[in-house]
């Protein structure tokens, strides 16, 4: 009987495989550009998000689109990349492939601008196909980078395989270390790149990084073990090579020349409004823009006008004129003297402040805004410098949770229209605004709208009216806006009407008539909760409102 020896049996659970990057310097480079590969391809990710921001906002169905087509590219990546390194096992293919996909990480805020342009004319003529098919274009654009990114962990498997037996430890080892990549990749532009430079910037440093790698990948192939040239290699191919490489270098930087330009044109009303300033924050796509005397401070994809300043005028005729007239639906008589301390959840640059004050005087105000750019700018271009203002740079739920104070209005304007922060439109979130009312307190919601499309407005004040014993509505005069009116003791519709018969403050008596006279005032009768912590289906409801505007025309 033969015995086979587990010696025998080794050579035959190790196969060797004659690996095609051998010399040490070939392996740290491969490892190297797997790194910086694993950080484009999460870098790209984020910095896509904020491309898209300005233009399509960053709802739930805009992150699941661009989240699912890039997974979707980088499955493409992982196959293709295992085909083409069994057909092609050579370092200098490799790097080809993320030479390209670097130079088309550069390109993309360039060649996307016009389709983004485009999306803009499309939603402002109410063109549902023209805009979805613009969103799609542009997560397209991620397509070739993306998938060429996917290709590099099971390339640089095969490259650097020398043994079966030691493959799983080997493609464990490159995928921490592309993960690892990721990580960085995620983090610096959120921290870092983007708040401070940029978003296109973002693209161009990602573009770049992994560009260099690849071209001294490109070098170190093209010649011998260390760098020496190979016996067989013809003169003048490594600078050909190389060559062409370095040449991509100088579309790419000669973009960094046109970083100046605006990312978007101004979106204020009347026409968009001349560009005063222009920001990337952690938290938002900033506008400020001057509208004839007016200026307007714009988020993200432009859809509301967030806070207005006008030295000329106290009264926007806005929805944020009407945060200072709710106290009245309280039981009569009810004087101004009564409103002693204001919170406002969603400061902005400050125009309901600026209203209270003039016409309650320097009360206390507690003014919570989460983003530290909006709050700046407001101080610069709003006049947001009111002495009674307290301005708290925080979340606005956080900020309820952790204070004692007890108001008579809190005011809640953070939505960043047409989206609503699902957090802030709850029936655990109203719960706890009403628990830090006075007895004669009131919440107060600036809500969006369409001209006849009310239905966010309904459910929101249904979910309030489940926690308030009284809930009204008033339509804004300027902007498609609703506020509701929450109140903290039992009260009745009648109640403002008598109220505003005896206001002498003419700022209060101007809002409170013209809300009797054409904000066609109401009483939510329905008691419904359709928000809460758990389930909040708030951005469907408004992806439909949106969808049903479109194909209607309605504004």
């Amino acid at each position: 009987m033969t015995t086979v020896t587990s010696d025998e049996q080794k050579p035959h659970l190790e196969e060797s495989i004659a690996p095609a990057a051998a010399h040490p310097l070939h392996k740290w480079l491969l490892v190297v550009v797997v790194f910086v590969a694993g950080a484009a391809s999460l870098g790209v990710e984020m910095a896509a998000s904020r491309l898209l921001a300005p233009y399509f906002g960053s709802s739930q169905f805009v992150w699941a689109a661009l989240i699912g087509l890039i997974l979707l590219y980088l499955t493409s990546g992982y196959y293709l990349g295992g085909r083409l390194a069994d057909r092609f096992p050579q370092p200098v293919v490799f790097y080809l492939i993320t030479t390209i996909a670097a130079f088309t990480i550069g390109l993309i805020p360039y060649i996307s601008r016009p389709i983004l342009l485009w999306s803009l004319k499309a939603f402002a003529t109410y063109s549902a196909s023209v805009f979805i098919g613009s969103l799609a274009a542009v997560i397209l654009l991620f397509a070739i980078p993306v998938i060429l990114l996917g290709c590099v962990s099971p390339f640089a498997i095969r490259l650097l395989l020398q043994q079966v037996g030691r493959s799983g430890r080997l493609a464990g080892q490159l995928y921490a270390i592309s993960t690892a990549g990721s990580i960085v990749g995620t983090f610096l532009p959120v921290l870092w790149l983007i708040p401070n430079y940029g978003t296109r910037f973002t693209f161009l440093v990602t573009a770049i990084a992994l560009l260099l790698v690849s071209i001294l990948g490109l070098v170190v192939s093209s010649s011998g073990n260390g760098g020496r040239p190979r016996s067989d290699q013809k003169p003048g191919r490594l600078n050909k090579k190389s060559l062409l490489s370095l040449l991509l270098l100088i579309p790419l930087g000669l973009e960094f020349l046109t970083l100046g330009g605006p990312i978007k044109p101004a979106s204020g009303t009347d026409g968009g409004g001349v560009l005063i300033a222009e920001r990337e924050s952690d938290y938002n796509y900033i506008q400020v823009v001057r509208v004839d005397s007016e200026m307007q401070l714009i988020l993200n994809e432009g859809q509301a006008v967030h806070s207005v300043y006008d030295p000329n005028s106290i009264l926007t005729g806005g929805p944020w004129d009407y945060f200072m007239v709710a106290p009245y639906f309280n039981r009569p008589p009810f004087t101004p003297a009564m409103v002693r301390r204001v919170a406002i959840i969603g400061l902005g640059a400050g125009t309901i402040p600026r209203e209270i004050t003039a016409a309650y005087g320097p009360i206390p105000i507690d003014g919570v805004e989460i983003d530290p750019t909006i709050v700046e700018l407001g101080r610069r271009y709003f006049a947001m410098n009111e002495p009674n203002l307290h301005v708290i740079v925080q979340d606005g739920r956080y900020f309820l949770r952790t204070t004692a104070q007890k108001y008579d209005i809190i005011g809640i304007d953070a939505y960043q229209q047409p989206y609503v922060p699902f957090q802030l439109a709850t029936e655990e979130f109203f719960s706890e605004v009403r628990a830090h009312l006075t007895p004669t307190g009131v919440a107060v919601i600036n809500a969006g709208r369409t001209s006849h499309d009310f239905r966010l407005v309904e459910t929101l004040a249904q979910t309030m009216h489940a926690v308030f014993p009284n809930v009204y509505i008033i339509d804004t005069a300027r902007f498609t806006n609703s506020i509701i009116v929450g109140t903290n003791a039992e009260t009745s519709l009648s109640d403002f009407a008598i109220n505003a018969e005896s206001l002498t403050n003419p700022l209060l008596a101007n809002v409170a008539q013209a809300s009797l006279a054409f904000g066609n005032i109401r009483e939510e009768q329905g008691r419904h909760v359709f928000y809460t912590d758990d389930r909040s289906p708030i951005e469907q409801l408004i992806d439909q409102m949106i969808l049903d505007a479109i194909r209607s025309g309605d504004e």
